[in-house]
């Protein structure tokens, strides 16, 4: 299209490809189908369309809760009442109150898909873009538009959404569009976006102590004065925030017990450890060591949690101690540290999301095998700004095709089994990445290999044989115990990365005197970190990059790459993907 003078139409038609492919993969089939007495997923987000439109705020986190009692924060219930509003409208028996349960008409179905559709096009798509033309600026736009590519297409999360049934794509995409304006120095916004985010899934706290310590962080680099008032600032439009949310459930609204209604249903402490099989610690060291036998409930709640914040722990330090490094290193040159002006440590933010993410998932109370779309974000963003044969890019192709193995059998469960193959094929494809290729001969590139062929000898051993009697969750065992230890991996090389990211710009004790990121003289835009002098800040045609984006690219200056300090030594670069 580049060549065709059609450049304008490669944005749009690769979103319509999208959509096209997530329509294909909702007409199969979904959680719960044709399943009574309480079918699944697709059933819950349909009941609570049904009770929030029938029923006075305050009986929805009590009403009737052994039939999927409503268990997540606030922003889904008002989304669930708008798109029941909206069904009702269409087709008041799809959700009359009691009486519509398990409906499954064909009109029913299609609104329902309609609905994960909108929402993903209207948050998540234009996170996305946005992440594209923000983070990777400094790129050409047809690197930016591969690297969209393989960003809407990504399979876990078509799988899940679109097939499986669910809206994580609003979480994601809330979360997604906070980090692009802490990259657009819009902290307050961002703040507000994340708060969002909390409060439509839970599962955004996964990413609550990497957000949290950046903006901790900031506040650190920029010192007494601009460093408190921005803390102030933060506090307030967070707190403000959630007190929209919960409004309904506070005082003079609602009693004061009221707010404890949403908050034991969003933290269900009294399920247990773990849910199905789910390629974590808990689940894979359960094999030998019969937890649930061990301990007592209160006990592995406490465990869980001082095991999670140790997992995090390295990624809140690394970012707290570089910004105290760069704070000094600033002050040491008498040089004022520009509130206006990006900080140098975002580019720590992704590796920091993707530590606390993996933590929460490997060792945190109740996670589901879903859950892995948390920190699969962060390491797909990762992943769209490096090249093939760097390691960013294996792990990541590692990561995302491991964790779509990791939910076969939810997926297997789900009658989804088709469309698992068929993505994976398509998106393994479009990235231009062979599996089984040895042509590299690094210790990953064999790794990868071994552990690929392992997934292949599970499923066609599944495929043949039937388990024992004794051990009818064999095959589910066998593949959290080749899944966890990737997830483990990732989350091991995201700390290495994060200390060389914080090392390489200069926050953990570097003896060289690099200068501090200096302001255009010509404007007063803010500057993104780091600057980056790659010959890709032409368009794939040749054609220099003019026109501004979102005011960052105005006047001669360039956005960051999520490929920095992809060297050793003290190299800060951007990276690229090539789609072959």
């Amino acid at each position: 299209m580049h060549h065709e003078n059609m450049k304008a139409w490669v944005v749009p038609s690769l979103v319509l490809a999208s959509l096209w492919v997530k329509w294909a993969v909702g007409l199969g089939s979904y959680s719960g189908h044709g399943t009574p007495p309480m079918y699944g997923d697709y059933e819950a987000q349909r009941h609570w369309m049904e009770l929030t439109i029938h029923l006075p705020i305050r009986q929805w986190y009590t009403y009737d809760l052994q039939y999927w009692g409503l268990d997540y924060p606030p922003l889904t219930a008002y989304v669930s009442w708008v798109c029941g509003l909206i069904g009702a409208w269409i087709n008041p028996a799809w959700f009359a109150l009691d009486k519509s349960r398990g409906v499954e008409s064909p009109g029913s179905k299609v609104y329902m898909r309609i609905t994960v559709l909108v929402l993903d096009i209207l948050i998540y798509v234009p996170a996305l873009y946005m992440f594209t033309r923000v983070w990777q600026g400094t790129r050409s736009s047809r690197r930016q538009e591969l690297a969209l590519a393989a960003l809407l297409f990504q399979p876990a999360l078509l799988l899940i959404d679109f097939g499986h049934f669910q809206y994580n794509s609003v979480m994601l995409g809330l979360t997604l569009l906070s980090a692009n304006f802490f990259a657009t120095e819009r902290d307050l916004l961002g703040a507000v976006c994340f708060v969002l985010s909390l409060g439509f899934k839970q599962m955004a706290l996964y990413y609550a102590p990497a957000i949290g310590s950046y903006l901790l962080a900031k506040c650190f680099y920029l010192g007494p004065t601009d460093g408190t008032r921005l803390l102030i600032r933060l506090a307030l439009v967070t707190v403000a925030s959630f007190v929209v949310l919960f409004l309904p459930f506070l005082p003079p609204l609602a009693p004061i017990s009221s707010i404890l209604d949403p908050i034991t249903r969003i933290f269900p402490f009294g399920r247990g450890l773990f849910e199905d099989k789910v390629a974590n610690f808990w689940c894979a060291s359960n094999v030998v060591l019969k937890w649930r036998y061990l301990a007592s409930q209160a006990v592995l709640v406490k465990l869980s949690a001082a095991l999670t914040a140790l997992g995090f722990l390295p990624a809140v330090a690394t970012l707290l101690y570089s910004a105290y490094k760069l704070h000094i290193q600033a002050a040491s040159r008498d040089t004022k540290t520009d509130p206006v002006q990006p900080t140098p440590l975002l580019p720590l933010l992704p590796y920091a999301l993707l530590t606390s993410s993996l933590s929460f998932f490997l060792f945190s109370f109740q996670v589901h095998e879903k859950t892995i779309l948390v920190p699969l974000l962060p390491m797909t963003l990762l992943l769209s700004g490096a090249s093939p044969g760097e390691q960013t890019f294996e792990l990541g192709m590692l990561m995302n095709n491991v964790a779509m193995f990791s939910m076969w059998p939810l997926l297997k469960r789900d009658g989804l089994g088709v469309q698992y193959i068929a993505l994976l094929i398509l998106w393994n494809r479009l990235i231009g990445y062979n599996p089984f290729s040895l042509s590299r001969r690094s210790w990953l590139n064999m790794l990868s290999f071994t552990i690929y062929a392992a997934c292949v000898v599970l499923h066609v051993a599944e495929l043949l044989f039937r388990p024992p009697a004794r051990l009818p969750d064999l095959f589910p065992v066998l593949n959290v115990l080749v899944s966890t230890p990737v997830f483990a991996l990732v989350w091991l090389w995201s700390i290495k990365r994060g200390v060389e990211v914080s090392w390489a710009l200069g926050g953990l004790g570097s003896r060289s005197s690099t200068k501090p990121p200096q302001s255009a003289p010509s404007s007063k835009k803010p500057v993104p970190f780091p600057l980056d002098n790659r010959s890709d800040t032409v368009s794939g045609d040749g054609e220099a990059m003019k026109d501004p984006v979102l005011g960052l690219r105005g006047s001669g200056m360039r956005t960051m790459s999520l490929g920095f300090a992809q060297g050793r030594r003290r190299k800060v670069r951007s990276g690229s993907m090539d789609i072959h």
